[in-house]
């Protein structure tokens, strides 16, 4: 049933916790490394959905996949959570959290531009001009606007997130053709990506202890950014009257997370990072609205 007041209510929700998440990879990274920060958020994730399953008697269908489902998951696991979130925690451990967490907000644009090889889509001169407002939202952000000295923070971490929107891309790719039910293929999807992170830090011997604070972090990045704010954005969808009247909110997140960032990690925002996010939201909704 339709109820336009409760879809507003669960993408709000959804998008506070969205919001302070940059914050959250900023702070939990000054006690952990990407790929400790990432087991214990992990962990945290399985946990959560797999209660989300358990109260909506849905653990059955884990049961009932096929081994063609299971690889699927296999492989998407791999994308997310291992390498989307190893490369993008590994971004904000390189740059600060206003160009790590911005830069990252690009995957709509990566997403048209590998839908052209990949399912074969045309692209329209719109949508060219789409990515071009984008692409130079993206070097304002990375060069702080000194477009011609082209002096970046950190090339490696720019790449590292404009990369992570790589690996996002192609997991809502496959995810697109992935019919099963969401919270259960997203718990086996965490549950893979758990695999591989422990595989990793074995191989590496890469383990040690975190402080307490270094735990706490990591928890509430598997509660609100991997766990339960996935669910809060599929109950807005689901009441939501259209998918368009929720959608669109999503791109307030980014600008609500840089006055979160300012408060509690401390950093300036610069102008740069805002016009940038500005050019890169408004190439992202022209595509949209190429496409509709």
């Amino acid at each position: 049933m339709k109820n336009q007041k409760k879809a507003y209510l669960y993408a709000f929700l959804a998008i506070a916790c969205w919001s302070t998440i940059g914050s959250a990879f900023k702070l939990s990274l000054r006690y952990l490394d990407p790929l400790v920060l990432l087991l214990f958020s992990s962990i945290v994730a399985c946990i959560v959905l797999f209660i989300q399953l358990l109260l909506q008697g849905k653990l059955r269908l884990i049961l009932r996949m096929s081994s063609a489902e299971i690889l699927m998951s296999a492989v998407m696991g791999m994308l997310n959570p291992f390498l989307y979130y190893l490369v993008l925690l590994r971004a904000y451990d390189l740059l600060p959290a206003q160009e790590a967490g911005t830069l990252n907000y690009i995957w709509p644009l990566v997403l048209v531009l590998l839908s052209i090889p990949l399912l074969k889509q045309k692209i329209s001169l719109w949508s060219i001009a789409a990515v071009v407002i984008s692409f130079f939202g993206i070097l304002l952000i990375s060069t702080h606007g000194s477009l011609l000295s082209w002096h970046f923070t950190s090339l490696p971490g720019v790449l590292l997130a404009l990369g992570s929107a790589v690996f996002w891309a192609l997991y809502w790719i496959l995810n697109l053709k992935d019919k099963r039910e969401a919270v259960s293929k997203l718990f086996l999807n965490f549950c893979f990506g758990l695999l591989y992170v422990f595989i990793t830090i074995v191989a590496t011997k890469h383990f040690w202890i975190p402080p307490w604070t270094g735990i706490a972090g990591a928890a509430y990045i598997g509660i609100f950014e991997m766990g339960i704010t996935f669910v809060l954005w599929l109950n807005a969808l689901r009441y939501s009257e259209t998918t368009a009247g929720v959608s669109n909110l999503i791109y307030l997140s980014p600008f609500i997370s840089l006055i979160i960032i300012h408060f509690t990690v401390g950093e300036a925002i610069l102008p740069s990072t805002v016009v940038g996010l500005a050019l890169i939201v408004g190439g992202i909704l022209l595509q949209q609205y190429v496409r509709k």
